[in-house]
């Protein structure tokens, strides 16, 4: 699966997050371990066990892609 991420120098330190993941985001010195603690922050939301309520259903939908993630990758 691919994530945007916004990721930017902010003096000595990496910030980013995933825009598609509200509440992913790191702050580290370097971009390569921005990237990591990005990545393990998605790995880490998207094992969660999700509750919900009896008689709840839970499913996915499918959305196409837009233009711009055929054309970018990281």
């Amino acid at each position: 699966m691919k994530f945007r991420a916004i990721i930017k120098k902010s003096g000595d330190w990496w910030i980013g997050w995933l825009v598609d993941l509200p509440g992913v985001n790191a702050q580290e010195r370097t971009q390569k371990e921005l990237i990591d603690s990005l990545r393990i922050g998605a790995e880490d939301m998207l094992a969660m066990e999700v509750p919900f309520e009896p008689d709840a259903q839970m499913t996915t939908i499918m959305v196409k892609a837009p233009a711009w993630a055929e054309s970018q990758s990281v």
